[in-house]
């Protein structure tokens, strides 16, 4: 090797090195009991690496299969969620990450591209489809929208565009497919990105059997870029977890998931009931909060630590819980666990290689009653629902509640099919509070493109809005329906942003506001499926009687008996029988009664003259009269 190839391998190492200590990765569970005997579990994993690293294809702790799926599709922004269930928000407050890392039902996919984004998206979707085994290769031009109000890129685009030397605009595309089921088989690709692959950390705790039993779950994939006044960026993925458990359910036993009656003397009885007696019991509640660990939530305890080094969390721990002061909490772990204690939140730190579990046994908290689950009160209530009869046209509902004091602007987005067709002469806002600033609105192509509905509405302290309109049921073709037909088809749900304003900064909570309302089932004009099957089993049964009777009567030849050849083996064989028949006619004797020369059996009144039977006159001897 030559001196000047050795002298120039250091500086060459250089950026890696650098590259190398940029890189990062941490993990961090955030676990608040909400009532009704439920528990949220938050999970964050979040990796960086620079952005060299990333378009010369090094990579550390950022998953490579998704990188080089973003790097081939040209995506500068991707946002993924998978969803199911339905955030309950009358009893459990506001929602997590002010709704920031959640989704409708099913699978829910924007992107910022490239210009040329039709054949980029494409490749988009095909490429998750695979890599999250999900059916996002459905999301085609007929669930593709283009918003212009409900998302704001996360990253800084466009210093990185600056940074990439980049002149083409960057386009936001949408899709949604509120049908999809989400199961284990997009959590095992969604753990596999991560750097532990679910063996060690928090991430152990995440089983299948758990999470999808939960009461509500999201999980998201949002990939940005951050670039910071010098010019240099990195490029962050954040995996979230999030899901609402019903603990009493949750600690069931896998093997007998079905709860069974307690016998009579294990039940404690409520005697202030008036029909209380010795054959009569109204069960008596608990009382306090119920009593739950890591292991019996989740089915087993966290496997030490995932910590890579890096990254710090928020203030170093990666565990925090959030439960009154008052509140026991029993640390079991085989080794001394870090942990902060402040007012209303416990904060741990997991050990490198030993197991961590937390055991709150059952209590009564004197707090309870005055509000041990300080629950926020979100900016926003909004429900949607389907109004009218019949197979031909129907109309849409919206309800919108603002609870505050103070106006909120809100941005409304609404992908609808193609073969739900709104008459956008209906469309009507109603309410005394609400007030319609801008409107952009798609129409639909048949087959082709759906409805693209965004509204920027204002609305009034302490009032509630609705919203309206008519749409028609168009006829599809019968090769178009799916095979559970009668059941419906999904429409995707709505997409709702609330804008920060004055009074929410003032407050501290100067960001965005997402929610989304529950997908409907939208029941279309369905044909008989029977009556075709019908018609065409008495159709092919009665061709293929009609055409098998000609065919036989073209193809086969008719001829007589002894005009057919004797093969090989039936020669033997009648030699054998003409043989059996000679015996046997020779062991009787006389003319009548033998057997003839052809193995035909010669009958009284008979006689074998020359080989030939002949009759005979008569029933005795042959001095009758022969019959020639």
């Amino acid at each position: 090797m030559r001196l000047s190839t050795l002298l120039t391998l250091p500086a060459a190492l250089l950026p890696l090195i650098y590259a190398k200590e940029q890189h990062s990765y941490t993990e961090h569970l955030h676990l608040k009991p909400l009532p009704d005997n439920s528990l949220y579990a938050g999970f964050t994993f979040t990796s960086t690496t620079p952005y060299t690293a990333y378009a010369s294809n090094h990579f550390r702790y950022f998953p490579r299969s998704l990188a080089q799926i973003l790097q081939y599709t040209h995506t500068a922004e991707l946002h993924l969620r998978f969803a199911l269930g339905r955030w309950d928000e009358e009893s459990w407050g506001s929602r997590p990450r002010r709704g920031s890392r959640e989704g409708g039902n099913g699978v829910e996919l924007w992107a910022w591209m490239d210009a040329d984004a039709e054949e980029g998206w494409s490749d988009l979707v095909n490429s998750l489809s695979g890599l999250f085994c999900a059916s996002l290769n459905f999301v085609d031009s007929g669930k593709t929208t283009r918003p212009v109000l409900s998302f704001e890129p996360e990253g800084t685009l466009e210093e990185l565009q600056e940074t990439r030397n980049g002149t083409g605009e960057l386009r936001l595309l949408h899709g949604m497919l509120p049908h999809e089921v989400v199961c284990t088989e997009n959590l095992t690709p969604f753990l596999k990105l991560l750097p532990c692959k679910g063996k060690a950390g928090i991430s152990s705790l995440l089983d299948g059997h758990k999470l999808f039993d939960a009461n509500w779950q999201t999980m998201a994939v949002d990939v940005r870029p951050i670039c910071s006044t010098g010019g240099d960026c990195i490029l962050e993925i954040q995996q979230t977890v999030d899901m609402v458990l019903d603990i009493e359910r949750s600690m069931r036993p896998r093997e007998s998931p079905i709860p069974r009656p307690l016998p009579i003397k294990d039940i404690t009885c409520d005697e202030t009931k008036g029909y209380n007696g010795h054959d009569t019991c109204y069960p008596e509640g608990p009382g306090g909060e119920m009593g739950w660990s890591l292991s019996s939530v989740f089915g087993r305890p966290i496997r030490g630590s995932c910590a890579l080094g890096g990254g710090e969390e928020e203030e170093g721990f990666d565990i925090t819980l959030k439960v009154p002061s008052e509140r026991t909490v029993e640390v079991i772990s085989e080794t001394a666990i870090p942990q902060s204690t402040s007012s209303g939140s416990r904060a741990y730190r997991l050990p490198k290689d030993a197991n961590f579990d937390l055991d709150l046994p059952h209590q009564a908290l004197e707090s309870s009653s005055s509000g041990a689950f300080a629950l926020e009160q979100p900016p926003l209530y909004a429900s949607r629902q389907l109004t009218g009869h019949g197979a031909e046209r129907g109309g849409m509902h919206t309800l919108l509640r603002n609870p505050h004091p103070y106006a909120q602007r809100i941005v409304y987005l609404e992908s609808l099919p193609w073969f739900l067709r709104p008459y956008m002469h209906t469309l009507e806002l109603s309410g005394a509070g609400g007030k319609m600033e801008k409107m952009f609105y798609t129409p639909l192509l048949d087959r082709q493109r759906g409805t693209h509905l965004e509204l920027l509405i204002e609305i009034q302290p302490r009032s509630t809005v609705e919203i309206t309109y008519d749409f028609e049921k168009a006829i599809l073709r019968y090769t178009e329906y799916p095979p559970d037909a009668n059941r419906g088809f999904d429409i995707p749900a709505a997409v709702i942003r609330v804008l920060p304003n004055n009074a929410t900064q003032d407050q501290g909570q100067g960001r965005d506001y997402y929610l989304r309302t529950t997908s409907l089932l939208l029941p279309l004009p369905t044909p008989d499926f029977s009556m075709p099957y019908n018609v065409i089993i008495l159709t092919s049964t009665v061709i293929a009687l009609g055409f098998g009777s000609i065919f036989n009567l073209l193809v086969r030849s008719f001829v007589l008996v002894e005009e057919v050849p004797v093969g090989a083996l039936a020669g033997v064989v009648w030699r054998l029988k003409d043989g059996v028949a000679r015996v046997r006619g020779m062991l009787k004797g006389g003319g009548v009664g033998k057997e003839d020369d052809g193995g035909g059996v010669v009958k009284k009144g008979e006689v074998v003259v020359g080989g030939e039977v002949r009759k005979v006159n008569g029933g005795g001897g042959g001095g009758g009269k022969k019959d020639t």
